[in-house]
């Protein structure tokens, strides 16, 4: 996920005060895939699309609300699971007691497609290519801000903006840069380990955990 590129510091200077935020991670797997891949094994990797696609569905969400858990996690009716049990797609809806909203959709079932977008008081952003970006040297994104219409209501007054952000280096190599910076932190300065992605996880897998007791609840609220 490009929480470690460059460009999400763009991003996070384009959100409007999130309200709403929708995510969705899909790609169809193939005949072998369904069949014989760890992540539709349940004694391997029992979460399935969620535990794969959907974390980076989660995280999204989070990353837009500055990390701040939801109170109430609701699957989304219609779950799709295999003969083990292992959950190929399913949905679901995250509520905050302030009342932003947010869903989100994962899937081994359908075209690949990497989209978010966050809804805010005074304007919009649009990710189509949030975990890996088209191109290894660039990602870009859309914003629009104060949009209404034309006097005649034919068109709109402000339209989107494309925002393209280049860099050096893939954000794998930032990933290990991140990671070498911290533990060497540690080792020459005596640090303490950094709290930031141990905390950024734990609150990943609590949702993920949740959507799960609501989809074997038969969709029920779950709070957190």
């Amino acid at each position: 996920m490009q929480i470690q590129h460059p460009i999400n510091f763009n991003y996070s200077q384009n959100l409007f005060g999130v309200l709403q935020m929708h995510s969705c991670f899909t790609f169809a797997g193939d005949e072998d895939f369904l069949k014989n891949d760890i992540r539709v094994k349940s004694d391997l990797d029992a979460h399935g699309a969620l535990g794969d696609a959907g974390w980076y569905g989660i995280r999204s969400i989070l990353w837009a609300v500055d990390y701040e858990l939801p109170k109430t996690v609701t699957a989304l009716p219609g779950a799709v699971l295999n003969e083990a049990g292992v959950i190929l797609s399913c949905g679901a809806s995250l509520q905050w007691e302030d009342g932003k909203v947010a869903t989100f959709h994962c899937s081994f079932l359908a075209h690949l497609t990497m989209d978010i977008t966050a809804i805010g008081t005074a304007g919009t952003l649009h990710v189509t290519d949030f975990i890996i970006p088209y191109g290894e040297k660039e990602s870009s994104f859309t914003t629009v801000s104060k949009s209404g219409f034309n006097d005649l209501v034919t068109g709109w007054a402000a339209v989107p903006s494309q925002h393209t952000v280049m860099t050096d280096l893939p954000q794998e190599a930032c990933m290990v840069t991140e990671f070498a910076r911290l533990v060497g932190n540690i080792k020459a300065n005596g640090a303490k380990p950094d709290p930031k992605w141990p905390g950024i996880s734990r609150k990943t897998q609590l949702i993920l955990d949740a959507v799960t007791t609501s989809i074997a609840q038969g969709s029920k609220p779950v709070e957190l």
